[in-house]
């Protein structure tokens, strides 16, 4: 490998389109840039992008990436892309969307999660590895019912990360694809086989010739065309990977490519994952999402909050000082109470609960008193997540009762609020790590480029190459039974909020 190789990775995420130019041959990154999205929210409940403002935005990502670097477009030798999960978007016969970008973030195909609950909830958890949820089978038979002249119009339902790499190369609708990553959000997918399911397809009538191919994230799905190599300052014929999901990068750029490595993403949505070489349907909650990794032979059993981290940033607008939001003084604030057994609990789920999929559900703080400060509310956000996280250990551990958890690395915005990870760490009771250098998605998005292009023979290795553990919080064992009573009270609370809301 050339010392001056230099590898693209890009993260359509909800908050922006992230690019980062990483040298091969350590992962140090030399230059990044964020253009931010432009969520549309035409109707209540619905929430959606502009894939074409998708692609721009990767185009001026990659062309400020090299201005910023001074690097040569003759040195990028490969280009991955990662991107929202859960949501769809349909592309027609040449390849260009025809729908908006449904994102995961929408709530309106609440009806059709309860039908493929109703017609085959536990077959497709079983074959999936996910429960039908705010994600890919229920949008789809959304699209298939609500708006079926645009529904006839679809050759295809991809995923922004996908559609951005199809862009890249020139790819018409019989090319589109969806990497293994993906699949426990699809509804129709045998993941274990890595092919669609004939049986999940009948049952609800979706043309399996809509869905796109299925690939691995490391394969090289074309190369990157003349005119989009103009608009992007490269040269054309790059290789461009699959790519995966954002999550599965965001887990890659953790270094999880090792069985119980757990990884804490606390972003825009709040993920909580695990590393495991099997896989196992979470049958009995229809809680955890089992999904592929990137790295191939591993799974990450893997759950979250639907704008998570959209709450602190609520929270600090609504309730803060006014002008900009001030989370640092809010984190002081959550830092200097001591945990009591009175503290108020809050119900994260304002955007419905993904993990399992109960739409109706929102959020609520319960248990306050006029004591009660805004140190205490702002510190029973933080802690909300983190009983959440708890419930998703717990599960895991059900299922495989002999993982050893050896630590969770925490990445995203979130990871910096030292507050936030001690309360993690004690209720959790297990040590929390940040990842140094926080290169985030399109980090993993870049080592996967170089894994797909031959750069690299190892996820695994490389990755322990390029990643490096910063601070660390140990739990607080003292705290144990404190949060294991916390722990049976929240979860109580959440399903009496669910029956409540289910019956207004």
């Amino acid at each position: 490998m050339k010392p001056h190789t230099y590898l693209l990775g890009i993260d359509i995420g909800t908050q922006g389109v992230k690019t980062v130019l990483a040298r091969a041959a350590d992962g140090a990154i030399a230059a990044a840039h964020v253009c931010p999205s432009k969520l549309l929210r035409p109707a209540p409940g619905v929430i959606e992008e502009d894939p074409e403002q998708q692609v721009r935005n990767v185009c001026l990502g990659i062309r400020s990436v090299l201005r910023k670097s001074g690097v040569s477009a003759a040195s990028v030798a490969g280009i991955g892309i990662d991107g929202q999960m859960a949501g769809v978007l349909g592309v027609g016969a040449d390849g260009r969307a025809v729908t908006p970008y449904d994102s995961w973030l929408d709530t309106r195909c609440g009806p059709y999660i309860a039908r493929m609950r109703a017609v085959a909830g536990r077959r497709i958890i079983e074959k999936t590895g996910g429960p039908a949820s705010f994600n890919h089978g229920p949008k789809i038979l959304w699209w298939k019912h609500e708006r079926p002249a645009d529904y006839a119009r679809i050759a295809a339902f991809v995923q922004p990360g996908g559609y951005a790499a199809m862009r890249l190369c020139g790819l018409r609708g019989e090319e589109a694809f969806i990497d293994a990553t993906y699949l426990h959000f699809s509804g129709f997918a045998d993941s274990r086989a890595r092919r669609w399911d004939p049986e999940l397809c009948r049952a609800f009538d979706v043309d399996a010739a809509r869905l796109p191919r299925i690939v691995a994230p490391e394969e090289v799905i074309g190369t990157l065309t003349a005119s989009m190599a103009r608009r992007c300052g490269l040269r054309s014929g790059i290789p461009v990977v699959a790519g995966c999901g954002d999550t599965a990068a965001s887990f890659l750029a953790c270094g999880a490519t090792r069985e119980g490595v757990c990884v804490d993403v606390a972003g825009t949505a709040s993920v909580f994952a695990s590393t495991t070489k099997t896989f196992a349907a979470d049958t009995r909650h229809g809680l955890l999402g089992w999904g592929r990794s990137a790295t191939p032979g591993l799974w990450h059993p893997y759950a979250y909050i639907n704008g998570g981290g959209l709450n602190l940033e609520w929270f600090a607008r609504e309730f803060g000082r006014r002008g900009a939001p001030d989370l640092d003084r809010l984190n002081a604030l959550a830092a200097k109470i001591e945990p009591a057994a009175d503290d108020p609990f809050f119900v994260p789920h304002l955007g419905g609960r993904v993990s399992p999929g109960w739409p109706e559900l929102r959020g609520a703080w319960a248990g306050l008193h006029w004591s009660h400060t805004t140190g205490h509310l702002y510190r029973a956000l933080l802690e909300g997540v983190a009983l959440e996280y708890r419930l998703y250990r717990d599960v895991l551990l059900e299922h495989a009762p002999r993982l050893q958890l050896r630590e969770v690395r925490v990445t995203g915005g979130g990871e910096k609020s030292a507050i936030w990870n001690r309360i993690k760490a004690d209720a959790l009771g297990a040590r929390v790590a940040q990842v140094k250098g926080g290169g985030g998605a399109p980090l993993g998005a870049a080592l996967l480029a170089g894994f797909g292009v031959g750069l690299f023979r190892s996820l695994d290795a490389t990755a322990e190459q390029w990643i490096e553990t910063g601070p660390a919080v140990t739990p607080n064992r003292a705290l144990r039974a404190h949060y294991d009573a916390r722990m049976k009270r929240y979860a109580d609370l959440l399903e009496r909020l669910y029956a409540w809301g289910k019956n207004p």
